[in-house]
C-alpha cells in the first residue's frame, strides 16, 4: 500500500470515528468503533470496517450506519480536501469475535 493511501486511510478513520461519536444517536450501551479503513488506489471507494459492541447489537449497529450513510458521507466530504471524494461502504469487522472464539477453542484442548 502506498504511503499516500495509508495517510488517507488514517485521515478517514479519524474523521469517521469523530462523526460517529458526535452525530449518531445510538441506543444506550451500544458502541461502534472504526477498526480499519481500506481505500481503493483510485480514491473512488473506501471500505470502513467497524466493530460493534455488544455483539448481539451488530444488526442494529450496521442498520443505523447504513441509514445514516448520507449524513456521515456529507460530513466526511466537508472535512476532506481532496478529489475525488471516496464513497463510503460499511463492513462489520468480526476479527475480535473470531479471535475470542479461537481462544475459547484452544482453552478447551
Amino acid at each position: 500500500m502506498s504511503g499516500r493511501i495509508s495517510k488517507i486511510n488514517s485521515l478517514i478513520q479519524k474523521n469517521v470515528s469523530e462523526i460517529i461519536a458526535r452525530e449518531l444517536n445510538l441506543k444506550s450501551g451500544v458502541f461502534i468503533t472504526v477498526s480499519k479503513v481500506d481505500t481503493t488506489p483510485d480514491l473512488r471507494y473506501t471500505r470502513i470496517f467497524v466493530s460493534i459492541f455488544p455483539e448481539k447489537e451488530i444488526d442494529y449497529g450496521i442498520k443505523t450506519l447504513r441509514k445514516e450513510l448520507y449524513k456521515i458521507q456529507g460530513n466526511l466530504n466537508k472535512k476532506l480536501a481532496m478529489k475525488p471524494l471516496p464513497k463510503i461502504e460499511f463492513k462489520v469487522d468480526m476479527t475480535e469475535s473470531k479471535a475470542d472464539e479461537i481462544e475459547r477453542l484452544l482453552k478447551q484442548l
